[in-house]
């Protein structure tokens, strides 16, 4: 029997790779590195053969901010015990922020769910959200290598909790919460928060899910909780004792403050 090769679903124009970022990155490498990759196979090749001459090349072509510089790309072949650009000190949400300064209308996030119609967040919204967020987190006693846990579905606020989040240098972990109590105590407890975002429920095919009852088990089974985050998604006058809502986390005009942190934080 001979094999058939199926036909792809979709193939980009020529435009369109013409105008993505690895074509870019390729042509980069062509004009500043005298590398020639014909297509992303030969690249992907290179990148796995000089794994150290493709990081710097990608860091240089990004323009990867750091207030020092690195010392060495990768400093062992080994895991664990890799250590990516060691001695550079930088912050993820910087280089993601250095951006759209220009155009700080564009849409950041275009969101919908079952219990919101489609909203648009453009890039100047979410770094003042972000940034109001981040102070409050702040003033809640939140500093590097804390542990910030959220126990909310895919929604532009836990975009925006994660980067407040990578801008202090405090570890994010989350679950979505259609996850049970034993469950996220699991994966919660190893790393011992100390502040929890969460929904009171969602709703998903049309049925309702109160999360309140399960929220307030969490509070018992995390002892290292300081503060809970409540975000009322499902019934707007939803409350949790002890908890500050979302709301009273924004409106703080305060200027974005980012942390740098070593580059193996960041990668590890």
């Amino acid at each position: 029997m001979t094999a058939v090769t199926p036909k792809p679903l979709w193939q980009p124009s020529q435009a369109r790779i013409d105008q993505s970022q690895i074509k870019g990155f390729m042509n980069w490498l062509s004009e500043n590195k005298s590398l020639h990759f014909s297509d992303y196979n030969s690249l992907w090749e290179w990148s796995v053969e000089s794994l150290e001459d493709f990081w710097a090349a990608f860091w240089e072509f990004y323009d990867i901010r750091s207030t020092t510089p690195y010392r060495s790309v990768l400093n062992s072949h080994q895991m664990p015990g890799a250590t990516w650009f060691e001695g550079a000190r930088l912050n993820f949400a910087e280089q993601a922020f250095r951006f759209h300064q220009e155009d700080s209308d564009r849409a950041a996030i275009i969101s919908r769910s079952e219990l919101r119609p489609t909203e648009t967040i453009s890039w100047a919204e979410m770094r003042s959200q972000i940034t109001s967020v981040a102070y409050t987190l702040r003033q809640m006693g939140v500093e590097p290598g804390d542990r910030v846990v959220a126990y909310l579905p895919n929604i532009p606020e836990a975009v925006i909790a994660f980067y407040a989040c990578a801008s202090i240098g405090a570890i994010w972990s989350s679950c979505s919460p259609d996850m049970g109590v034993r469950s996220v105590t699991d994966r919660f407890r190893q790393i011992d928060p100390k502040v929890m975002l969460a929904v009171d429920g969602y709703k998903y095919g049309g049925k309702e899910f109160d999360r309140l009852e399960v929220l307030k088990n969490l509070k018992i089974e995390l002892p290292t909780l300081e503060n809970v985050i409540l975000l009322p998604y499902l019934k707007p006058d939803a409350r949790l004792e002890n908890a500050t809502l979302w709301d009273d986390l924004l409106g703080h005009d305060v200027p974005m403050k980012f942390e740098h942190l070593p580059s193996t934080t960041l990668c590890g």
